[in-house]
C-alpha cells in the first residue's frame, strides 16, 4: 500500500476531516470515529510505517516520540490521574484494522482484563 492509498496518510496530509487533538513535527493525534471508551484517540507517526512489526531498528526515535506522543494526549484528554490504556494492534490477529502504526489511547472508564 502506497502512503497515498493509506486512509491515515491521508488524514495527516489533511485530505480526510478528523478531529486533531494534537500535532507536531513527528505526530498527529486524533480522535477515532468509533470509540470504545469515553476517550479515544489514536496516535500516528507522521511517516508511513504499517506496524510495529514492519518497523525498522533505525526508527527507534520515532517509535519513542510516537509513545511520549500518547502519554502527552492521556495528560492532555485528562487521564493520567486515573489511569488509561495505550494499545498497539499488530497485524490481522492483533486486530490491526488500518495498515499504518497506530497506538490507540482508551480512558475515561475502567478497563477489563483481558482486552479481547
Amino acid at each position: 500500500m502506497s502512503s497515498t492509498d493509506c486512509l491515515f496518510c491521508r488524514i495527516v496530509a489533511g485530505e480526510i476531516p478528523a478531529t486533531i487533538v494534537r500535532s507536531d513535527e513527528r505526530t498527529v493525534a486524533f480522535r477515532d470515529v468509533g470509540p470504545q471508551a469515553p476517550v479515544h484517540v489514536l496516535v500516528v507517526p507522521r511517516e508511513h510505517i504499517f506496524s510495529l512489526e514492519t518497523s525498522s531498528d533505525d526508527q527507534g526515535d520515532l517509535l519513542g516520540a510516537l509513545m511520549l506522543a500518547a502519554r502527552d494526549v492521556a495528560r492532555q484528554e485528562g487521564l493520567a490521574e486515573d489511569g488509561y490504556r495505550a494499545v498497539l494492534n499488530v497485524g490481522a490477529d492483533g486486530g490491526q484494522t488500518v495498515p499504518h502504526l497506530h497506538v490507540h489511547v482508551l480512558g475515561g472508564r475502567s478497563m477489563d482484563w483481558p482486552p479481547g
